[in-house]
């Protein structure tokens, strides 16, 4: 109904797009005249030898990533950058927050699985034009005046619809295949995910959920600002609250933490996830909680500088501008991923001193293509694709779920049902002038929205009997 997504829906996948295996390339209907790492056949098995791809702390050529565990148990984010992406001016970069008993290991899952399967739509998309005369697949669009102006329109136009397509596809993909896995329960587990390629001049962005991409530029004084590229996909954004109480969620905030809008079952006050997108999570799929991406096209220019991709951790005590300015400032770039997440962790405990730290995690992306010639971690004898932190909670992963772990040891505050009765609801109110959501979103972008707890508050309890909603 309305927006929802039924679980019982068809894939629209071709027969490519299993994540298993992949052969990208340029994406040109052209000969290609140098070989790339896009040559090669993409596959999970293959992920651990990928060149120019890391997803632990330490640096590439052109970005550092970061991730420390919070005080809430298991780190449960996960973040990667991989360069030659699909050719080698291509570079995928994504931050992945889990959430639920088993939120690390489908974190994980999507940050292996998702850029295969994004790889995968788009060589379909390369098969299907071979050999018809088709606009090259290329992110080096430039903005022209006169009489190419239109002509330049309609192949921005058709890049877009090719990227938007493979970014919907691949994130449908990715949400059926966690539905039917046979060893991830993501009944109550989710994750969300800010994914982006850069190609060429190009920006292409798809995301769901709360973490956040924003980008340091330089304006017309040459002083650094910062530009927000994603929105945080709350559940009190009036078209997110509007879908969901179409689809019989329900949109509420405890009385205790009422800046913290959540979502409901209609027939039980659980799970109460903190965000209105996310993979995973079929316990709320039915009621208008999706995994379908926003996504976002934009040209990059000289004055762009660097991007910031971070999970809430982050975001929760630092401001865009204050991200920004610590990233500029750094002393090293291979050391602001880092040096934010240390920064993070200090306004931690000076603004919330009683609260349990949440996970960090951060990717920087130098537009420049550039980085420093030596890295602390180099000074300090660490190869820096491998490089992990102390602190990271990830010195084994396993996605199998062998691994020896409380189920639940990320919700030290999950509530009993009789907790949750005392403490009440605040309702959130949506108008729905669908008209106006548009415009109603660019003043919900999540910037002051302080989520200093779980993302899940209980898990739900399903029982033969259900109340009765007239009383709800």
């Amino acid at each position: 109904m309305g927006s929802c997504v039924s679980t019982s829906s068809r894939s629209t996948c071709s027969s490519g797009s299993n994540g298993e295996t992949v052969s990208p390339s340029c994406f040109c209907g052209q000969k290609r005249t140098r070989r790339t790492f896009s040559d090669h056949v993409v596959s999970l098995q293959h992920l651990p030898s990928i060149p120019n791809r890391i997803f632990m702390n330490g640096k590439s050529r052109t970005s550092c990533i970061f991730t420390q565990q919070g005080r809430k148990g298991i780190n449960q984010d996960a973040m990667v950058v991989w360069e030659d992406f699909m050719s080698e001016d291509a570079i995928f970069c994504g931050i992945f927050d889990g959430h639920g008993p088993h939120g690390h290991l489908v974190a994980r899952k999507v940050r292996d699985v998702l850029p295969i399967k994004l790889l995968s739509f788009l060589h379909s998309y390369q098969s299907r034009s071979n050999g018809s005369n088709t606009t090259c697949f290329k992110g080096n669009l430039k903005r022209s005046d006169g009489g190419d102006s239109e002509r330049d329109c309609s192949a921005e136009d058709k890049l877009n619809s090719i990227w938007r397509e493979a970014f919907l596809k691949s994130y449908k993909a990715m949400d059926k295949e966690l539905r039917s896995h046979p060893n991830l329960d993501c009944f109550c587990s989710g994750s969300t995910a800010v994914t982006i390629v850069k190609q060429g001049s190009s920006l292409f962005m798809g995301y769901i959920g709360d973490s956040r991409a924003i980008m340091g530029s330089r304006d017309s004084n040459d002083s650094m600002m910062a530009i927000q590229l994603t929105v945080d996909l709350k559940p009190d954004l009036p078209r997110e609250a509007e879908r969901i109480k179409r689809c019989k969620g329900r949109v509420f905030a405890l009385q205790d933490e009422p800046e913290v809008p959540r979502v409901w079952l209609p027939f039980d006050d659980a799970p109460g996830l903190a965000m209105a997108r996310a993979f995973g999570d079929f316990c709320l799929k039915e009621y208008g909680v999706i995994s379908i991406p926003e996504f976002s096209h934009r040209l990059l220019t000289d004055r762009d500088q660097f991007i910031v991709i971070a999970s809430d951790g982050v975001w929760d005590v630092l401001s865009n501008e204050e991200v920004v300015e610590i990233v500029s400032t750094a002393p090293t770039r291979s050391s602001a991923a880092r040096i934010l997440v240390d920064s993070a962790a200090r306004e931690w405990k000076l603004k919330y001193p009683t609260s349990k730290m949440d996970d960090c995690a951060v990717v920087c992306l130098f537009l420049d293509g550039k980085m420093d010639a030596e890295s602390d971690y180099d000074e300090q004898n660490f190869s820096s694709a491998t490089l992990q932190s102390n602190h990271s909670g990830n010195a084994i992963e396993s996605d199998d779920g062998q691994k020896s772990e409380p189920s639940l040891q990320r919700n030290f505050t999950v509530r009993s049902s009789e907790e949750n009765d005392a403490y009440g609801r605040l309702p959130v109110e949506v108008e729905g002038n669908e008209e106006t959501v548009a415009a109603e979103d660019q003043n919900w972008l999540g910037l002051e929205g302080v989520t200093r707890v779980n993302s899940l508050v209980q898990l739900p309890r399903f029982s033969e009997e259900r109340p009765n909603p007239e009383i709800l």
